[in-house]
Formats: C-alpha cells, structure tokens, sequence
C-alpha cells in the first residue's frame, strides 16, 4: 500500500499574506517551496501593495513582516 500523497500545503510551506485593515482578515498571495522564491514574492508584494502590511511565515513563524 501506497502512503497518501501530500497536500499542496505541506509541498508549499511558505506563505505570503495581505493583511486587511481589520484584525483578523487577510489573503494569501503567494505560496513557495523555496526560502528563495518566497523572500522574493514577499518584496514584489511590498512594491504591488506599499500602503498594506504583508507578512512572510512559515508555519507558525513569521519570517517577514512589512508593518515592522
């Protein structure tokens, strides 16, 4: 028996988040593989979106956060 493929989500363990100006809203722009790929996602979204906090995790941890 064959172990069960893994999600898109476990492939992909970086994410890029628009946070809303309202505490708890947000939307992911990006996912990545690579610590790379995502740091560069993160600036590009910092030039597309200069007035709105975006943040960089991974999992749990936030490796990058526009608001400071």
């Amino acid at each position: 028996m064959s172990s069960p493929e893994p999600s898109p989500q476990e492939e992909l363990p970086y994410r890029i988040v628009l946070r809303g100006s309202e505490a708890g809203t947000e939307r992911v722009l990006a996912r990545a593989l690579s610590a790379e790929l995502a740091h560069a996602i993160f600036k590009a979204a910092q030039s597309e979106y200069p007035q709105r906090r975006i943040t960089l995790s991974r999992g749990d941890t936030t490796l990058a956060d526009s608001g400071g």
